[in-house]
């Protein structure tokens, strides 16, 4: 098995890549049922109400968000670790390292094509953040650092799980 690991360990970005998908995917199908369930129970029904516990919906909002971020890491972090084999915490952290480039390459590629290719704004109906740049405050950086942390250590955590499922294999099959 050491022979094994030192030919095939290390990072494997196919699968780090997979993962990363399997994270935006579940990440999307997470937010979607929660947004549904939220509609169901009628959370925004009363804009009084919701005026009233606008902390409270944000503090619960945020938390719901930080766990679909850390359930949906966990499990793209679980793909990549099984696909790859061997090391799990680096199949967990190249997930997150695939995800910042996917952002940043997104954000360059905003920035550059400028609002001629702006596809929210022509659709029309979609949500926007009221934040510009001015706007950024300390609280919003804690919440970016903190969604950060979670989607790694949901990866990682995730990557050791799925790289397990091969321990358990290899002991079955070696008869230790």
């Amino acid at each position: 098995m050491a022979r094994e690991k030192d030919r095939y360990g290390g990072i494997k970005w196919g699968s780090a890549f997979f993962g990363w998908l399997t994270a935006t995917g579940t990440a999307v199908i997470l937010t979607g049922l929660l947004v549904a369930a939220g509609a169901t129970v009628g959370i925004a029904a009363d804009a009084g109400d919701t005026r009233d516990n606008a902390a409270t919906i944000g503090l619960v909002g945020g938390l719901t968000l930080l766990a679909v971020i850390l359930v949906a890491y966990f499990c793209g972090g679980y793909v990549a670790g099984r696909m790859a084999r061997f090391s799990g915490v680096k199949q967990g952290i190249a997930v997150w390292i695939w995800a910042i480039v996917i952002v940043a390459a997104v954000a360059v590629a905003g920035a550059a094509l400028g609002e001629k290719y702006d596809l929210l704004d022509r659709v029309g109906g979609f949500p926007r953040l009221p934040i510009g740049g001015e706007n950024v405050t300390t609280g919003s950086i804690v919440a970016v650092v903190i969604a950060l942390v979670a989607a790694l250590v949901g990866a990682v955590l995730g990557g050791l799980a799925g790289m397990r499922y091969h321990r358990k294999v290899d002991e079955a099959g070696l008869g230790r």
